[in-house]
């Protein structure tokens, strides 16, 4: 599997990334995992706009979803006609919060568009991947994904705070692309979002074998949410930066 940090800053676009989404190939297969603020333009730099297998989306906050919007604008007018419609996996509100978005009826929506379909419960095969969602701990419903292809797998925690459903999801992982958005010993909200320290005690529950932390908003120190990271996990472990490439 490859792995390309479309964009990782946290909450609002940097001056250095576009919110949430990663581009996951294995096979000539592309997964999206979140189209948060200002993804759809870093995307086209490492895949055609039409060439694009399926979405999957962690949850339905801006910085994870709302350039679908100007996805639907790219697909239902494209000069050559709308293609057929593209599965979108996410929670079950997704065709809703979208037209909401977009100020649009909500049906049909988006829906003529994107195949909407709500994330199962079970293991699901996209092509020729295999991936899990499993709920995780912030205030809306919001999930983490593992990947698996081939004896490979790579974990995305989406949005959470301490979770040891991530934990286990996590367990043995070649790459874990954990969110650090928080600052130890500055925010204390335990239940939105994981700090570096966080991330890294994570990582060494899970035996995962890399760690890449993400999701930092612009006003957090990335240096020092490392360095927190560091002294919580022995492994491998770095920033996310937008256009970044991971072999998995």
């Amino acid at each position: 599997m490859k792995l390309t940090v479309v964009g990782c800053s946290g909450s609002f676009p940097s001056p250095e990334s576009p919110c949430s989404s990663y581009l996951v190939e294995a096979d000539g297969y592309r997964l999206v995992l979140d189209l948060g603020n200002g993804a759809l333009g870093a995307l086209q730099s490492h895949t055609g706009l039409y060439d694009v297998d399926a979405i999957a989306l962690s949850h339905l906050h801006a910085d994870h979803c709302i350039d679908l919007c100007a996805y639907w604008v790219a697909r239902n007018y494209r000069q050559e006609g709308c293609p057929d419609p593209l599965p979108v996996y996410g929670p079950a509100d997704t065709p809703g919060r979208l037209a909401r978005a977009y100020d649009m009826p909500e049906r049909p929506g988006m829906t003529e568009v994107f195949d909407f379909r709500t994330l199962p419960a079970e293991p699901f095969a996209l092509g020729p991947l295999t991936v899990r969602a499993v709920r995780v701990n912030h205030p809306v419903e919001a999930y983490a994904f593992r990947i698996e292809h081939r004896g490979s797998s790579l974990v995305y925690s989406g949005d959470t705070g301490e979770s040891p459903e991530l934990v286990e999801l996590a367990r043995d992982t070649d790459l874990f692309l954990c969110e650090a958005a928080y600052t130890d010993g500055k925010e204390t909200f335990r239940s939105i979002h994981l700090n570096g320290r966080e991330a890294g005690e994570h990582a060494t529950a899970a035996g995962a074998r890399r760690l890449v932390l993400t999701h930092i908003p612009p006003w957090t120190d990335p240096q020092r949410n490392l360095r927190d990271a560091e002294a919580a996990y022995t492994g491998p472990v770095e920033l996310a930066k937008a256009g970044a490439v991971y072999e998995v």
